[in-house]
């Protein structure tokens, strides 16, 4: 009987890790990740919020914007991870649903957002 239990319990803790599509990660986690220029990065704040200071490299897609969002991301290479952010994370979490949704296979999402990014950079 222990067999069996132990046997079930490594199943299901293995499939829940395998099927994470979405992370949060800290400031240094998500530093460190994006410092590679392949890197799919996108802020999805307001434009308003992207032209007053945002992660160099990175693409805006204004999450208010569904249509355009949904557009946009249906033509993105759902295979490779991608990297988003907001202003506090709340939005992108939000997006994440919406992303994996959409078959995206990896979302890593910045701690704290933009607001965290800017506290911990300076």
């Amino acid at each position: 009987m222990n067999k069996y239990f132990f046997l079930l319990f490594s199943l299901l803790v293995f499939s829940q890790e395998n099927t994470q599509v979405y992370e949060v990660l800290s400031y240094d986690d998500f530093k460190n990740q994006i410092n590679n220029d392949n890197v799919l990065l996108f802020d999805i704040r307001t434009m308003d919020e992207f032209n007053s200071g945002h992660l160099k490299g990175s693409i805006n897609i204004d999450f208010y914007e569904e249509k355009l969002f949904d557009k946009f991301f249906k033509k993105v290479n759902k295979s490779k991870p991608i990297y988003i952010y907001c202003r506090s994370g709340n939005r992108s979490k939000k997006s994440s649903e919406k992303l994996k949704k959409l078959g995206f296979v990896k979302i890593f999402d910045l701690e704290g957002g933009y607001k965290n990014w800017i506290k911990k950079s300076n």
